[in-house]
């Protein structure tokens, strides 16, 4: 059984991946040149890889058991590489704060859907009280959209459709992962290895879409941002932190970004938020407070 320590520790690493994300949607803005594919391909794409590098001992030492599981391995890859597009579309297209927000929101629930029916895990009311607080948080920082660089109500349509793309695609990642974990493959080696191909799946993308990203040091200063900040050492804390609690806590706990998103986007660039939108910030914050109080008791069915 794992110690408090261990798992507060997991609590706090996997904090601070969701404020480092919080951060993305903002940070593209300041390479408005690049479209959303061309950043979401380097940010995860070219952060994939370096994950991988930097868990390439671990991968060649569990490079037995990872043959065993190429399944899993495929199901995460094919996962991480459609998160970046349809998350930097949906942000694109409905806003940072709208985007970024029902991407998280949609996560923890898909998460659930995994772990109930595909591993038989029963939910603790803790879990199912914490996703309902921060979803309807999420869903008054939806409500409370007033204005942003997508006033368009189609675009704002789409956006949302691809945040919900997103929310899954992060789900199915974070079970892979988790899963692989569970057959007894390190964290290192199931990180890098879904992240690694799924950056190789992504590098098609970013030859075909990431001109831009070269054209002004300011471009190419933001995609290296994306790829080592929020990216690599975001998804090095996630993995610590994946390795030592389920999927659907990490994805939970991870509702934090969208409000971190949505300070920035008012903070900074500029998107407007209603008196709701912020009681749907301190909601998004109640999540953290009562994950962090919550006995751990997940049962198998």
């Amino acid at each position: 059984m794992m110690s408090a320590g261990g798992r507060t520790s997991a609590l706090v690493a996997i904090t601070i991946t969701a404020l480092l994300w919080g951060t993305t949607g903002t940070a593209a803005t300041f390479a408005p040149d690049a479209g959303p594919l061309a950043i979401g391909a380097a940010a995860l794409g070219v952060g994939g890889i370096l994950q991988a590098l930097v868990d390439l001992p671990a991968l060649r030492r569990d490079r037995g058991r990872l043959g065993a599981h190429r399944g899993l391995i495929s199901i995460g890859a094919v996962a991480v590489a459609v998160y970046p597009l349809a998350f930097y579309s949906s942000m694109h297209l409905a806003g940072v704060a709208i985007g970024t927000v029902v991407s998280l929101a949609s996560a923890p629930l898909a998460a659930g859907v995994l772990e109930r029916f595909v591993d038989g895990i029963r939910l603790s009311r803790w879990w199912m009280l914490s996703a309902a607080i921060g979803i309807v948080g999420s869903a008054l920082l939806c409500v409370s959209k007033a204005s942003g660089p997508a006033g368009d109500a189609e675009a704002t349509v789409l956006g949302v459709g691809l945040g919900l793309v997103a929310g899954a695609s992060y789900a199915a990642y974070s079970w892979a992962a988790a899963r692989l974990m569970a057959n007894g493959v390190s964290r290192g080696a199931s990180m890098g290895s879904v992240f690694g191909a799924g950056g190789v799946l992504l590098m098609p993308v970013l030859v075909l879409t990431g001109g831009a990203l070269l054209e002004t040091p300011q471009s190419l200063a933001v995609s290296a941002y994306m790829a080592l900040v929020p990216m690599l050492i975001g998804y090095l804390l996630f993995g610590y932190g994946l390795a030592r609690v389920p999927a659907s806590t990490a994805t939970t706990i991870t509702l934090l970004e969208p409000a971190v998103a949505a300070l920035l986007a008012v903070t900074v660039v500029g998107e407007r938020l209603t008196a709701l939108g912020w009681i749907g910030l301190a909601l998004i914050g109640l999540v953290l407070v009562t994950l962090a109080a919550a006995p751990r008791r997940t049962t198998t069915l």
